[in-house]
């Protein structure tokens, strides 16, 4: 056999090898996230009907529903995406497009955006607690913990935008330069659409973090599990509530159809993020 066609054999058994050690990790992981929603279908699907959406908590959790539940944490999420999503983009876009003006600040706000990713969520309840409820007057509410939702958010979703915009090819710029365009209009028409898909992952994870939290907002937002007046009203988030009922005795058959509910909303939300930039934002791309 000559030396070609023996390096022929082991490059085609080193390209078997990594291939089957790819899928393999694949279905791995496939099999891991399979084994775990059958798992909360099983125990959880039985649980849910209409009276479990739209009813109170009774009895610490062990009865009723979780429509009050449900009611905050979506203000909770709400007040997060409100204050993550404008200041996110202005930074993400200072990062990318304005970095090379002052690389000395671009370098010092990049570092601290790493060290707060790593940050365990324990010390932003902490920070949230001593801030937003005792140093601010917030107390336990929906906006305290909102707050200290978007603190933890910002990291991850200032990373995925600025990686988004600068994977926009330089060709968009210079073309966007060549028609006399301002700088902020090529934002707006231009690199924020072709971004889009950098936005919606950022979105995505944001969104998952803040849904499946529960340390953090141990410390801001509460555990009244009544409906919630105002935004200054204390409300339980649908992870903390998980949380509480593994603590009660008898409280796991509705542990598990909340969990089930927790994730289809992760999954409703994935798909709309998924479905705004694939009709919408594409559109626009396509349009420009």
């Amino acid at each position: 056999m000559s030396r070609s066609t023996s390096r022929g054999a082991r490059a085609k058994v080193a390209d078997g090898l990594v291939q089957a050690l790819v899928w393999g990790t694949a279905g791995t992981v496939s099999a891991v996230f399979l084994c775990l929603v059958g798992d909360l279908l099983w125990h959880g699907l039985a649980g849910i009907d209409l009276d479990f959406l739209t009813q109170g908590v009774e009895r610490t959790g062990r009865a009723g529903g979780i429509f009050p539940i449900l009611v905050s944490t979506f203000l909770i999420l709400a007040v997060c995406l409100a204050v993550s999503i404008p200041i996110g983009l202005l930074t993400a876009i200072l990062l990318s497009e304005f970095s090379r003006r002052n690389p000395t600040l671009s370098r010092l706000v990049g570092a601290s955006l790493d060290v707060l990713a790593g940050v365990p969520s324990i010390v932003f309840g902490l920070f949230g607690n001593a801030f937003f409820c005792i140093a601010l007057g917030m107390g336990f509410s929906i906006l305290s913990g909102g707050l200290t939702l978007s603190c933890m958010v910002l990291p991850i979703f200032i990373r995925s935008v600025e990686l988004g915009l600068r994977a926009v090819p330089s060709d968009y710029r210079l073309a966007g330069a060549a028609l006399g365009m301002s700088h902020t209009s090529m934002l707006l028409k231009i690199l924020l659409p072709a971004g889009a898909p950098g936005i919606a992952a950022g979105l995505m994870l944001g969104v998952g973090r803040a849904l499946a939290e529960t340390a953090a907002l141990m410390f801001t937002s509460g555990y009244a599990d009544r409906m919630p007046s105002s935004l200054m009203d204390s409300g339980r988030a649908l992870s903390l509530h998980i949380y509480d009922l593994t603590q009660v005795t008898g409280g796991r058959p509705n542990a598990y159809a909340s969990g089930v509910v927790l994730v289809a909303l992760l999954l409703v939300i994935n798909l709309l993020a998924s479905w705004t930039v694939e009709h919408i934002v594409g559109g626009r791309v396509q349009r420009v």
